[in-house]
């Protein structure tokens, strides 16, 4: 009968255990339920705010992605989702209709941003995330899934580090291609910046472009949207005429300036250099190249951010521009040509987007052009050879690249810059940088 009552209030005491799991397994689901309904509550009045992409050239689509509001009819994304459209539509995560966006207010090559003007539809800013997000700050993006409920995922920031030619936020969330251009938060809601992935070091990473360059964008953004027909070409016949009777442009340097023209006989060559001069595409690169008896050379978009020990030189503005090289324009001292690729991996001799060299060159006696000759299978004119003998200049690479300027006041800066102390890969040990370019009407 004792052995029978213990049973008993054992079996009693371990209903009521079961029973008291179960509850509070019960309240736990309950609160992680409201907790996740709080949750999106939170987010409701953001969602809204991002948008998916498509681009398009006349009916063809392009790229899709996504981006989202910084103001009430302003989106935010990737410019290299853009820069061959000329049609883009945006659909807001609240809706399914498409709203076009065909004209921008402010792009930024380098940093890959662009701000759109979107047609038809207005939504609350996100906020921008101002100074830099700490490292290990939890970061998120969001998702609405088929019920268009929202969807939270989560990882941390790495660090803010020169990656590709900028400044760039790691993470660890994972980005996929058809988000790229997708907000960033940390968890005060703030967006720290516009999500993308590529391989950096051998392996696929993530990454946020910084919202304080978002920020930066909105302040000088125009008034009056331009098209995006207009990314896609460097000139038209009126803005080619107007190119054609500029008078020089000052080359703005930590060494000097130097004032240089144009030649209107490469028309293509001056109206994409001028053009990216007023984009200011060239504030504050390095003259990343220094070589003696050669000459410098800057314009590369991996320099503006880079650090001492930094391998640069190798990023453009995303084209290259064909090759135009006129036999009475040569490489005599203080010549401007555009570089390239090697001819092995760039068979049609194109030219590179931006960058640029400044030829200050060396003297050279006949035995020597004749050498040149004979190893290039080039011939030298008579007012070459003179050129090379009186003035110098660097022969070596006559018929191969195009040039389409020359300095015409501050080669005593060109001189002083060949003159500086180089690492391995020729960067001066000290950085030199184009501070600015200023156009002379």
């Amino acid at each position: 009968m004792k052995n029978c009552f213990q049973i008993l209030l054992l079996i009693l005491v371990l209903f009521s255990c079961k029973t008291k799991e179960k509850k509070e397994a019960t309240q736990k689901a309950e609160q992680h339920k409201i907790t996740a309904q709080n949750k999106n509550a939170e987010w409701a009045d953001i969602m809204p705010s991002v948008v998916k992409i498509d681009s398009y050239d006349g009916d063809r689509i392009l790229e899709s992605g996504q981006g989202f509001f910084v103001a009430n009819n302003l989106v935010v994304t990737k410019y290299s989702l853009i820069s061959k459209a000329n049609k883009v539509f945006v659909s807001p995560f609240d809706t399914d209709k498409k709203f076009t966006a065909n004209n921008y207010v402010a792009f930024d090559r380098i940093n890959d941003l662009i701000i759109l003007q979107v047609e038809g539809v207005k939504r609350k800013p996100i906020e921008l995330f101002s100074g830099t997000a700490p490292n290990s700050a939890k970061s998120l993006y969001i998702s609405p899934n088929s019920e268009k409920t929202i969807q939270l995922f989560t990882g941390k920031v790495l660090n803010l580090a020169s990656v590709k030619g900028t400044k760039l936020y790691r993470i660890t969330n994972r980005v996929r291609k058809s988000t790229f251009g997708m907000p960033i938060f940390v968890s005060n809601e703030k967006a720290i910046g516009v999500a993308f992935s590529a391989i950096a070091n051998y392996e696929m990473q993530s990454f946020a472009i910084p919202s304080t360059y978002i920020s930066a964008l909105l302040k000088k953004q125009n008034k009056i949207g331009a098209t995006l027909e207009s990314l896609r070409s460097n000139s038209d016949e009126k803005i080619s005429a107007e190119n054609k009777k500029i008078k020089g442009l000052v080359l703005e340097t930590d060494a000097g300036n130097i004032t240089i023209r144009l030649f209107n006989e490469t028309p293509a060559y001056r109206d994409n250099f001028i053009k990216l001069a007023k984009e200011h595409y060239f504030d504050s690169l390095l003259i990343h190249r220094v070589i003696t008896d050669f000459g410098i050379q800057s314009g590369a978009a991996d320099t503006r951010y880079a650090e001492k020990g930094d391998n640069v030189g190798w990023k453009g503005p995303g084209y290259t521009i064909p090759a135009h090289i006129i036999p009475k324009l040569f490489h005599k001292r203080g010549m401007i040509g555009s570089p390239r690729k090697p001819d092995t991996k760039n068979e049609r001799q194109r030219s590179d987007g931006s960058q640029f060299y400044i030829i200050s060159g060396r003297k050279y006696y006949d035995k020597e052009l004749d050498e040149l000759e004979e190893q290039n299978d080039y011939k030298f004119s008579s007012v070459q050879r003179q050129a090379y003998k009186t003035v110098g200049g660097s022969p070596h690479i006559d018929g191969t690249y195009t040039i389409f300027g020359e300095v015409i006041s501050g080669m005593e800066v060109v001189d002083k810059i060949v003159s500086v102390e180089t690492n391995r890969q020729w960067r001066p040990v000290e950085d030199i940088r184009l501070k600015r370019i200023t156009i002379l009407k």
